[in-house]
């Protein structure tokens, strides 16, 4: 089997580098590290963070895509969305959905918005207007009618319900939503991931890692989203047993379905369909999901 290159579209770090806190050659050097895996372009992800951090680490990744290919803008995941619905990030750094608010930080690197749109006050609209990705995420309300995706399908955003409206409910519906999923194990069960790829098209599937920093180093615990966690060798979480982002990346995710007979290769094309995008390069894959050669 052959497939593009892959593309991580929601990915905080890996190898102990961590996009709020890296710096330009940290950047440049996981790039390399990514190609090597198969991995040919990527859109680093901001955890909620002060203002102040975020510009600065917007300008440091804005600069280190000038020294290498791969880095495809940055995914602004936090700030802006629910309490409720926090997960491991830190609501001291939340700010309400305004187009004021957005253009403290903004930039015109940044491609995707993470949101809660039950909370949006004018900030929808003026992304619109940017043609900047929104998404809705750590977030309870059910319309989704002005995103074009979901943030991590099922986790951390409301459940399925046989009443009213949800988050899940309403991404699982909608055949032209564009849809992540952490299929890493941990993140979903098995059978919910059944739910999923019975429910979506399999064009409007996003296969994402969410990584953390911690993924691929001797790392067993760190600082992250101004938490400490800790690693177990399957799953990392915080002290009170939130879980973090994934400690796998997509090759491993795609071994993981591809043993569970989930597997498309669709799900591949979807990220470059959704961004418009063309890499040069492709994979060659054995019949265990193996990489053979990065072409």
């Amino acid at each position: 089997m052959k497939t593009p290159l892959l593309i991580e579209q929601h990915f905080h770090g890996a190898y102990g580098v961590d996009f709020n806190k890296a710096g330009e050659n940290e950047i440049v050097e996981l790039s390399f590290k990514l190609r090597e895996l198969g991995i040919g372009g990527f859109f680093p992800t901001l955890v909620t963070d002060s203002i102040e951090n975020i510009k600065k680490q917007v300008g440091v990744i804005k600069s280190a895509s000038q020294k290498c290919d791969g880095i495809l803008g940055i995914h602004l995941e936090g700030i802006f969305i629910n309490p409720e619905k926090k997960g491991i990030h830190n609501p001291e750094h939340f700010l309400s959905l305004t187009a004021d608010n957005y253009r403290k930080i903004e930039d015109d690197f940044i491609k995707i918005v993470t949101l809660a749109p039950e909370l949006d006050d004018g900030l929808i609209d003026y992304l619109l207007e940017k043609n900047i990705k929104i998404q809705a995420g750590h977030c309870i309300g059910g319309d989704l009618s002005k995103v074009q995706g979901a943030t991590h399908t099922f986790n951390a955003m409301s459940g399925i319900s046989h009443r009213g409206k949800s988050t899940a409910l309403s991404a699982l519906v909608d055949d032209n939503l564009y849809t992540e999923i952490i299929a890493d194990g941990v993140h979903v069960s098995d059978d919910a991931l059944r739910l999923f790829f019975k429910s979506k098209p399999a064009d409007r599937v996003i296969l994402i890692s969410d990584s953390l920093p911690i993924t691929y180093s001797n790392l067993r615990e760190t600082i992250f989203a101004d938490s400490k966690i800790y690693y177990d060798g399957n799953s990392a979480t915080s002290k009170d047993g939130t879980i973090a982002g994934s400690t796998k990346l997509l090759p491993e995710i795609i071994k993981i379905l591809g043993k569970k007979n989930m597997f498309n290769p669709k799900f591949i094309e979807n990220t470059y369909h959704y961004h418009n995008l063309e890499l040069k390069g492709e994979i060659e894959w054995d019949d265990d999901f193996n990489i053979i050669q990065i072409l």
